[in-house]
């Protein structure tokens, strides 16, 4: 009995030393690099900070539905709880009034607050490390002499304990984006210079990654740039819909876009043949893309186009009208063919192809052929609109049918479209749409009679 309490004392000590040197790695102070203050005028600094934060899209997290623009309270879902986005206003009590210089680069790049402790990567500070320290300057100026102070309290997290304790988050802060990672976008690695502004706007200040790459189960992204082939290849989901794949497959990402398609759907949110669905792109276009400049919407598509396909996609499209054929002569095999006809064909046509700029193409459409049919899932059942930008202010929409068809229905239906004019994706089952049918919001009617 002895021995047995003396091996269950060992162990307890042995778990408090390990506790203990955690906590003591975890809270020990991070060393950073002193950023200087800019040299430039003020007021060039507010209006290149303008821009910053446009490509950036702060304003899409640190405002809440209703709310003043970067006064926080947006909840943003996590795998452990709800964050709440804070006041990012220069309010010196509720918002970063008090924040100098370095508080600023250290919250914005290191993901550190000033009193030290560690960020939740909601944040995405990972990829905010690769800002330059010019743009990190601007941004400061323009958050503390061009946007409007709000007082706003903070709102806690709806983390429960233990996972609310928030030490831990230097053990993830400093083994995923560790200070030695805060270095800009090297452009010396791409073959000229509208690449490598590309790489810079997708990889740093869009971070394009921290939604469209898949993480890993310590939820750290897979990859940070295209050294790896995880990069942009789909990511998981974001408020039910699923960031696509961004790189060259032919069928399930961006292999068949034209650089000026990519900067299409960038600035209005549609092209000649796809549109975006879902609202967290939907915001992203509103909020941050349509406002970018044509070169630099123009730099980021060429960086997508220099990035060649994933090598996980299975998913396949050749043009095939034999589908078309069938479905033009009134011909009907089987029910996802009916379906198709009588919800489906009015807008996007008996061939699959839509109508450019109003309806998109379903026919070798990177959604539809998508690894994970959750999106086209919650398309079909909730319906979705177009983004209203300047330049395409028509916020042109699809319906839901999940008051129309059955968990069944809507399988058939979508195998059907995933497997006809050329299309080449694995089926879709009735249990996989009543799991998204779960998830829908209360307004919509969950099942068909």
């Amino acid at each position: 009995m002895r021995t047995l309490k003396r091996i269950v004392l060992s162990l307890i000590l042995l778990a408090l030393v390990v506790l203990g040197g955690l906590w003591f790695y975890a809270t020990s102070p991070t060393e950073t690099r002193t950023l200087a203050a800019s040299t430039a005028k003020l007021q060039e600094q507010v209006e290149a900070g303008r821009y910053v934060a446009v490509a950036g899209d702060c304003v899409a997290c640190h405002t809440a539905p209703g709310g003043q623009a970067f006064a926080g309270g947006l909840g943003i879902a996590s795998p452990i709880g709800t964050i709440y986005s804070s006041n990012i206003t220069p309010d010196a009590g509720t918002g970063i009034g008090k924040y100098s210089l370095a508080d600023f680069d250290r919250a914005v790049r290191y993901g550190i607050k000033p009193d030290g402790s560690s960020m939740y990567p909601a944040m995405p500070y990972p990829s905010y490390a690769r800002m330059s320290d010019q743009d990190v300057q601007a941004l400061y100026a323009y958050f503390m002499y061009g946007v409007e102070p709000v007082v706003s309290g903070n709102r806690a997290t709806d983390i429960a304990w233990p996972l609310s304790m928030r030490w831990p988050l230097g053990i993830w802060r400093k083994s995923f984006a560790p200070a030695a990672a805060v270095k800009p976008v090297d452009p010396a690695k791409y073959k000229d210079a509208a690449v490598a502004r590309g790489a810079y706007l997708v990889q740093s200040l869009g971070h394009c990654g921290s939604c469209h790459t898949p993480r890993e189960p310590t939820l750290q992204e897979a990859a940070l740039d295209e050294s790896q082939t995880a990069y942009l290849s789909g990511g998981g989901p974001i408020d039910g819909w699923f960031a696509v794949n961004l790189r060259g497959n032919d069928a399930a990402g961006l292999g068949r876009w034209s650089a000026q398609d990519i900067a299409d759907v960038l600035k209005t949110g549609r092209n000649p043949h796809a549109a975006v669905v879902g609202a967290p792109m939907g915001d992203v276009v509103m909020h941050s893309t349509q406002s970018m400049s044509d070169p630099d919407l123009l730099a980021i598509a060429a960086y997508l186009k220099s990035l060649p396909a994933s090598p996980i996609d299975v998913a396949r499209y050749k043009p095939d009208d034999s589908t078309a054929k069938v479905l033009a002569a009134g011909i009907e095999n089987g029910r996802g063919a009916q379906l198709y006809l009588d919800n489906c064909s009015a807008c996007h046509r008996s061939n699959g192809q839509g109508s450019p700029k109003v309806f998109p193409a379903i026919a070798g459409n990177a959604t539809v052929l998508s690894g994970n049919s959750a999106t086209l899932i919650r398309l079909v059942l909730a319906g979705s609109a177009m983004p209203a930008t300047q330049t395409a202010p028509s916020a042109l929409g699809m319906p839901g049918f999940a008051a129309r068809m059955s968990d069944e229905e809507t399988a058939q239906l979508l195998t059907f479209v995933r497997q006809n004019w050329g299309n080449a994706a694995g089926p879709v089952s009735a249990q996989e749409v009543g799991e998204v049918r779960k998830t829908l919001p209360e307004n919509v009617v969950t099942q068909a009679q």
